[in-house]
């Protein structure tokens, strides 16, 4: 029967890692989970929030040596959103996204998302919103 196990000294690490100041919070969990014949994973995710912005990581790795790791970050003020996660793989491959979006003082909005692929390559798609009444 499978065992699980939470709360782990990484928590504790992570946690140091995030002190918490005013307005802020962060929260995590790590999971253990070994079966028969050694089979089984450890999944962690963390949340980290501010006024404006918020930290997300979530990662899973088998007893077999398959992992991914994703990270998730976004900030906002004053018109203008930014955004990225990225994925990355035991083997060292790593893909993700950025985009950003920004309130034009005309009314119309500018926006801009680049992509990378497993293998290196870029495509950015960059533009302006109309705005409609």
């Amino acid at each position: 029967m499978p065992t699980i196990k939470s709360l782990s000294l990484p928590v504790v690490a992570l946690g140091l890692a995030f002190a918490a100041t005013p307005a802020s919070a962060w929260h995590g969990h790590v999971t253990h989970v070994q079966g028969r014949f050694g089979r089984g994973y450890t999944h962690d995710s963390f949340v980290s929030r501010a006024p404006g912005s918020v930290s997300v990581h979530r990662g899973t790795q088998t007893n077999a040596g398959y992992g991914i790791s994703t990270d998730r970050n976004a900030n906002w003020a004053n018109g203008t959103y930014n955004g990225s996660v990225t994925h990355r793989l035991n083997n060292g491959d790593s893909f993700g996204r950025t985009s950003s979006l920004t309130r034009n003082a005309d009314g119309t909005a500018s926006y801009s998302i680049s992509r990378t692929d497993r293998d290196g390559q870029s495509r950015t798609r960059s533009g302006t919103i109309d705005r409609h009444d």
